[in-house]
């Protein structure tokens, strides 16, 4: 099983500023495409409006074309690809990336990490910028849970991947450097990035 505080410590967002003040309202589809295929996205709005613009942003400025998936989490000696997390973003790019967005947690937004959610990756809460991670599998340990002791606020999930699963479970399934990366993120690393491209569907 991944653990929270793995992922927690391995968020690609490291920065802290200013929140995005706009926020995003209905439903948006975006589509994510990649050398093995494409994902098609529906993204909340009308439950994650500042989590949504922040990622429409890096869309539509077509900042996040210069993003990859650079990552993937699979459980300790899993043999299968249909479990885990796939990350990608612009790994804090100071050239590309904007102001961090304001936490949206699971418990205010009703949005849960099940299978094909999408949602961002951040150290502390509001320091999400550009990095996002998809879920495959249900992953409910990465939802608020109040109750937790320490920083209990989750990941901002903001959407689903509504079509094109297959195509996490294939970057799932790509082989990693065995020494790439750090802490949590060691050997977890796409040997070959894949380069994103990101529009409106």
């Amino acid at each position: 099983m991944i653990r929270r505080r793995d992922l927690l410590a391995a968020a690609a967002a490291t920065a802290a500023g200013p929140a995005v003040a706009a926020g995003a309202t209905g439903v948006v589809k975006v589509r994510l495409s990649t050398r093995l295929g494409d994902m098609l996205l529906e993204l909340r709005g009308d439950k994650a409006p500042a989590t949504t613009a922040n990622f429409l942003r890096y869309v539509d400025e077509r900042r996040m074309d210069k993003g990859v998936f650079y990552r993937r989490s699979l459980p300790p000696g899993a043999e299968a690809f249909d479990y885990g997390v796939i990350q990608g973003g612009l790994q804090n790019n100071p050239a590309w990336i904007l102001p961090p967005v304001r936490h949206e947690p699971t418990s205010r937004t009703g949005l849960k990490h099940t299978d094909g959610a999408i949602s961002m990756g951040r150290r502390a809460p509001g320091t999400a910028t550009s990095d996002f991670f998809i879920c495959a599998g249900e992953q409910a340990y990465l939802d608020a849970d109040p109750a937790a002791k320490g920083d209990n606020l989750g990941f901002a999930c903001f959407g689903y991947v509504i079509e094109g699963m297959d195509i996490v479970h294939k970057i799932l399934a790509q082989p990693v450097s065995p020494t790439a990366g750090v802490g949590a993120m060691k050997g977890e690393m796409l040997r070959n990035p894949l380069p994103i491209t990101a529009r409106r569907a």
